[in-house]
């Protein structure tokens, strides 16, 4: 069975499924201190709204990589799904950032003293067989990132947490990665050094790179290729985003890439206005304009399957 926010399912329950989805993404004490963007009841409502159209289109199931340092709130995911219920939302458990641990983090455990254990094991484990902040709701993956910033050690720490996480529990593992730096080489290694398989790993944001050659070796070493940044076209635009996947998939390596967004029904990272200048970053953008595409040039409806269905559900069920 695969821990959802409401409940374990069977695999062939996930049907379509979008791996790198956001309910929301939101940086709270910035937020309280400084913005007058946020009313609670509104933002639900409009989830409630979004989310309901995008199971309407057919997708099923989305993976929501949202944890420490990306404003995580699953009493608030949950009052949210429980009025989707046709829509599966598969959460995860980490910490997310660029350079240091969060303060929190910083003097516990080795942050404190090197020989102290790391306490992010047992927290992040607890997410997974427990539930998360007090509720029943499981952690179904763990979820770390390392950017342009490269290996830091707040990165590397939190890397190795969640490696050994995994190898206690089983849990997959998605990572940010910053394809423009190869950053997914030091996952690589790292994730190497602690024991952890490659095809039990998402390398996030792969999609934002069109080095087909750089990709390959990584879909060959095993790894997962989140090809999940449509829409987010200021980065990389539509053609390049489609054309890095068709060519994969000429390449035999459908079986290696998931298909995404990185949308948000609410994003405060982002000033408000700039957003015009991305109009198809949204929940649906796939559905309506990546697949058609994909068709168009000669991706096959059985590559679209291997992609939108049964590579998401291999990274989470592993018979």
């Amino acid at each position: 069975m695969i821990q959802t926010v409401l409940g374990p399912v069977s695999p062939d329950a996930l049907g379509v499924t979008l791996a790198h989805e956001h309910v929301f993404t939101l940086t709270p004490d910035s937020q309280q201190q400084w913005s007058d963007e946020w009313d609670e009841e509104s933002r639900v409502a409009e989830a409630v709204t979004k989310l309901t159209e995008l199971a309407a289109s057919g997708v099923r199931t989305i993976f929501d990589p949202t944890v420490d340092g990306l404003g995580r709130n699953i009493p608030r995911v949950r009052r949210i799904n429980e009025q989707v219920p046709d829509l599966n939302i598969v959460v995860a458990t980490g910490v997310y950032t660029y350079a240091d641990v969060p303060g929190w983090f910083s003097a516990r455990g080795p942050g404190a003293l090197p020989d102290l254990p790391e306490p992010m094991i047992d927290l992040f484990t607890r997410d997974i067989e427990q539930g998360i902040q007090g509720t029943d709701v499981k952690a179904a993956f763990l979820k770390c990132a390392i950017d342009h910033h490269g290996l830091t050690g707040g990165v590397e720490r939190i890397m190795r947490a969640c490696a050994k996480t995994h190898l206690g529990t089983g849990a997959p593992m998605m990572v940010h990665t910053h394809p423009g730096s190869q950053t997914a080489l030091e996952v690589q290694r790292v994730l190497a050094e602690e024991g952890v398989s490659p095809d039990r790993v998402m390398l996030a944001h792969s999609g934002d790179s069109t080095d087909a050659d750089h990709l390959s070796v990584l879909a060959e070493a095993g790894f997962l290729l989140g090809m999940d940044r449509f829409g987010i076209d200021t980065m990389l635009d539509f053609e390049g985003r489609v054309g890095i996947v068709v060519e994969l998939c000429r390449r035999g390596y459908a079986g290696s890439m998931v298909l995404s967004q990185d949308a948000a029904c609410y994003i405060d990272w982002v000033q408000p206005d700039l957003m015009a200048f991305m109009p198809n970053w949204n929940y649906l953008h796939v559905q309506r304009d990546v697949v058609p595409a994909l068709l168009d040039l000669g991706v096959s409806q059985e590559q679209i399957d291997q992609m939108l269905i049964a590579n998401p559900c291999r990274f989470l069920f592993v018979s």
